[in-house]
Order: structure tokens, then C-alpha cells, then sequence
């Protein structure tokens, strides 16, 4: 009998870096390889800068590994020179990824509108001068963000609209304007059938999907500290709304999210090139 290809995840959303997992992280990451999750992309970008030194911190002794750094919008009315200065820095290091996430979050206004726009097109412009794509967080300012990353030319790089909690029509938009669409475990919410109906707008090789952990836990771990071994149910619930093989979807998924942030791709079995 032949042994069936075991399927291969990548997690390209997660806050691993954070206290939340301070006491289990080398058990958190270990249950993530059982899971057959062969990447995580960790955001930096949690409250003070720090986040963004830890996340780097991590994937320089993590080959699976990969980091990201930026302010959270809902940091961004408290960033300071010295904030901008430690992203400056990071964003050229070579586990460094992407920029973000940044974006408008429009539903919590935790900081003033202007000043997230402001960051958001600040972060923008550093994504271009460094050659790296941008990470999205976009909330109830689906218009406003667009018109943003328009004038700002963030296509030139790429970028993910993380967590994607828009209409289909939106879903539409981002595709239309070259951007890949990432859906986290709120598709495995009641209450979530926009994003469910959003999967079949966004072409197979535009999907990432990610955990956002250690939030929005998928069913049926909905309720527990998420980590990158749930990614495994987002990715059943996404190919589910696509109409193909969870193995299908995972392999586009891996693919499309070492396109992107533009690391080694993994083979389907998970091996390195």
C-alpha cells in the first residue's frame, strides 16, 4: 500500500512571539510540525516595538520561521520617532519578511483615524523602499484602505489583506488590485457567511490562510488560546467553501504564501528544496 503524501501548512499569520505564549512556546511550536505546519510568518507588530524585536528574535533561531514588523493600528496615535527608527532597522534584516501589519482599523478606533492613515502610508513607503510586500490589517475601512494602498502604489510590492472580514465584492476588489486574500478561523464562525461566500472571489493562487493567533480560535477549538496547529481547520473550512481537496488547498496555500513573502518554497511532502 502506498503511504499517502502528508499535507503541509503554512501558517502565514501569527503572534507566537507574544506573552500568551511565553511558558509553552517550544511545545506550541512542536505541536505546529505535528500538524504538518512547515511555516509560520510572525507579525511583530503587537503595542510597543518590542514585538517586532522579539518576532525577529524568534526566526533567527527558527529556520521555520519567518517575521514580519510594523505598528498595529491601534498602536499607531502612540508611535514615536524611536518607534519608526526600530522598524527602519528591522525591516531591511533577512528573516524579515514583509511590513506589517498595518492598515485602518475603523471598528475599534483605539488611535485616531488620521494617525492610522498616516502610519499606514508611512509603512507603505517603507515596504517599497525595502523591496517587501505589505500585511494589511483592515477593518470597516475597506474604501479608505484601498484608496490608500492605490495612492500609495503598494501593488508594486504585493501584499495580504490578513484576516479578511469583508464583503465578496471586497474580496473582489483586493484581487482586482493585485493583492492575495488570507482567511483566518472567523470562516468557521456562525455568523460569518460573507467571508464563506468571499472564497469563491479570490482565485485559488490569491489564498493564504493563517491562524492570527493567539486569537480567533476556529471551530472546533473556538473558546481556547489558538495556536499554529489549528490552521488545520481554517484550511478544511476554506476548501470546503472552494469546492476542492483540503490537500489542494494547502498545497496553493504553501505555495502562494512563499510567493509572496518570497522565501524557499516547500515541496508538498513538506522537504526543502
Amino acid at each position: 500500500m502506498t503511504t499517502p503524501t502528508p499535507i503541509v501548512y503554512t501558517d502565514s499569520h501569527a503572534h507566537v512571539d507574544g506573552p500568551e505564549f511565553d511558558a509553552d512556546r517550544d511545545q506550541v511550536l512542536a505541536r505546529a510540525r505535528a500538524a504538518g505546519v512547515r511555516r509560520i510568518v510572525v507579525i511583530g507588530a503587537v503595542g510597543e516595538p518590542s514585538s517586532a524585536e522579539r518576532a525577529v528574535a524568534l526566526a533567527e533561531r527558527d529556520p521555520d520561521v519567518f517575521a514580519t514588523v510594523a505598528t498595529h493600528p491601534h498602536d499607531a496615535g502612540k508611535m514615536t520617532p524611536d518607534w519608526w527608527a526600530v522598524h527602519e532597522r528591522l525591516a531591511t534584516h533577512p528573516r524579515v519578511v514583509a511590513i506589517g501589519e498595518t492598515g485602518l482599523d475603523f471598528y475599534y478606533d483605539h488611535s485616531e483615524r488620521g494617525a492610522q492613515a498616516d502610519a499606514f502610508r508611512r509603512f507603505i513607503a517603507l515596504a517599497r523602499k525595502v523591496g517587501k510586500p505589505v500585511v494589511c490589517h483592515i477593518r470597516d475601512a475597506h474604501p479608505e484602505s484601498r484608496a490608500i494602498l492605490d495612492d500609495c502604489g503598494a501593488a508594486e510590492v504585493g501584499g495580504v489583506i490578513h484576516c479578511f472580514t469583508g464583503t465578496p465584492d471586497d474580496a473582489t476588489a483586493y484581487v482586482a488590485m493585485g493583492f492575495h486574500v488570507s482567511f483566518s478561523g472567523i470562516i468557521t464562525y456562525k455568523n460569518a457567511q460573507p467571508i464563506r461566500d468571499a472564497v469563491r472571489c479570490v482565485p485559488l493562487d490569491r489564498i493564504l490562510i493563517e491562524t492570527d493567533c493567539p486569537y480567533l480560535a476556529p471551530v472546533p477549538r473556538r473558546g481556547r488560546r489558538n495556536e499554529p496547529a489549528f490552521v488545520v481547520h481554517t484550511a478544511e473550512a476554506v476548501a470546503h467553501e472552494a469546492g476542492i481537496p483540503v490537500a489542494e488547498l494547502a498545497a496553493a496555500t504553501v505555495a502562494n504564501t512563499a510567493r509572496i513573502f518570497r522565501f524557499p518554497a516547500l515541496d508538498v511532502a513538506g522537504a526543502y528544496p
